[in-house]
């Protein structure tokens, strides 16, 4: 069984009050590790400690932080397979994804040291010739990172990597569900040698130790990924000290497939986003809108795909599918598909836990195809964070835009069609801050990211990640002329 400790001021810490969080293998239903709880004095400290270490840390010049981020990607690159089985274990998903994300981590360190030393000023003219406006950008100072379960080291990377290429330094709080593998993520700092009290990790409760952290005087920036609800509680927070803040929130994101899209790949791509990671996934299809011309075509292939998707436990088998992370979160898979069921939906493929033996224990769900859906029901409306997706047929652009748009959410949609007007003008309609056309990988590492709506404010990832932890400062010049 796996204790992990805090990583706070460069040293590895343990709980100062004796407390501990039980991790589980969702998997299982077993207890595989445990992490210490951050006590109000180790939160401070960590933020003290962060306060410290900021000075030397932003007076270090872009390329002198590159290179020691480029040393953090290679110790995160030689522990991959450490920490992507550990992360299987706490999260479930399959072995192979998980390595692969604490890998993307180490390149996502590598874009922001590059693109660190590419962050310019202006030099703006004035009508006097002794007059001139300069325009530089310094970095805000303490950040707190508050990451979520489902990609609990990839997401971190995201917030960590801008923020040290902006020359701030961090205080994470890491997910309780999963908090094992991001604190080894956070723990290559050291072997890197960072200077004390650059990057530090704390775990504990979102409304204790989150909550402690963000309202800490000396944290100038927050950023958050999770849900809506917990989103809207530290936006209040950070108004009691007016600091700046991103949230990365929920979502509901439509797929829409057009008469003239290339069918094969609309339907790879919709049941790829749909049910990855068990749906678990931010950006994932909730609800798919087919032309209905080819909407029974599409149906049918989209339901031959499913099926060949293989679940199981990642750590001991090869598999497309993990379980869900938690017992609350399959409750929940369940909960909107007999609301959608009891409203008149058809489940096509699905709508149960897997049978046999092998998953008596553990938090699996089939895959879940919907028809017969509309848009009372809450598979079509709010965030399932599940392995299920309706699919409804549409007869106009205009109608499918309208339906699109229709929640409260804004984070990212996708688009498969042909024709090059018909693309324009829905993904110029889309309310949404990411738009995927004829492809459902939205998030990469060159562009910004963003939420519209309730989906949340401000980027992550791109040139743009690393300005939103920095502050600007106008100088206005008189030269002796």
């Amino acid at each position: 069984m796996l204790k992990q400790l805090l990583v706070i001021d460069g040293e590895l810490v343990d709980a100062a009050l004796g407390q501990y969080i039980d991790v589980i293998n969702p998997a299982t239903e077993e207890k595989m590790g445990e992490v210490a709880v951050a006590s109000s004095q180790q939160i401070d400290g960590a933020v003290q400690a962060a306060a410290r270490a900021f000075k030397e840390w932003s007076e270090k010049n872009p390329f002198e932080r590159a290179k020691l981020m480029e040393k953090a990607a290679l110790e995160v690159e030689k522990r991959a397979e450490e920490i992507g089985r550990v992360m299987t274990a706490e999260e479930g998903k399959p072995l192979q994804e998980a390595i692969s994300e604490v890998k993307g981590s180490a390149e996502v360190l590598r874009y922001f040291a590059e693109a660190g030393k590419r962050v310019f000023g202006d030099i703006i003219p004035l009508n006097k010739n002794d007059l001139s406006s300069m325009v530089v950008r310094q970095p805000v100072g303490v950040v707190a990172a508050i990451t979520p379960w489902n990609y609990p080291v990839q997401l971190l990377a995201w917030k960590v990597g801008a923020a040290l290429a902006a020359g701030c330094t961090v205080v994470a709080k890491v997910p309780s569900e999963t908090p094992l593998s991001p604190l080894m993520f956070l723990e290559c700092f050291i072997g890197a040698g960072f200077p004390k009290g650059v990057v530090n990790g704390i775990a504990g409760s979102g409304s204790v130790v989150g909550k402690e952290l963000v309202l800490h005087p000396l944290v100038r920036k927050v950023s958050f990924t999770g849900s809506t609800e917990a989103g809207k509680k530290i936006m209040s927070y950070c108004a009691e000290g007016v600091k700046r803040v991103t949230l990365e929130l929920g979502g509901q994101c439509p797929l829409i497939v057009l008469h003239d899209a290339d069918l094969e790949k609309a339907v790879k791509g919709g049941v790829r986003r749909s049910f990855r990671n068990m749906g678990q996934v931010c950006n994932a299809i909730n609800r798919i809108y087919v032309e209905k011309s080819i909407f029974e075509e599409y149906v049918t292939k989209f339901v031959e795909e499913t099926k060949k998707l293989k679940i199981g436990n990642g750590l001991v088998e090869n598999v497309d599918l993990g379980p869900m992370v938690s017992l609350s979160a399959l409750q929940r898979v369940e909960e909107h598909v007999q609301d959608a069921l009891s409203k008149g939906a058809k489940a096509l493929w699905g709508g149960k836990k897997p049978e046999g033996e092998k998953y008596r224990k553990g938090y699996y769900f089939e895959p879940t195809v919907l028809v017969d859906v509309n848009h009372d029901m809450l598979v079509m409306k709010e965030e399932t964070f599940g392995p299920v997706v309706g699919i409804m047929p549409f007869e106009s652009v205009e109608q499918v835009i309208e339906w699109a748009n229709s929640t409260r959410y804004g984070l990212a949609a996708y688009v498969y069609t042909s024709n090059l007007d018909r693309a324009r003008k829905v993904c110029l309609g889309l309310e949404c801050g990411n738009v995927g056309l004829n492809n459902v990988d939205v998030a990469t590492i060159y562009a910004p990211y963003t939420g519209w709506k309730e989906s949340g404010f401000g980027t992550d990832l791109g040139p743009e990640g690393i300005l939103s932890y920095m502050e600007t400062k106008h100088i206005k010049i008189e030269f002796a002329c």
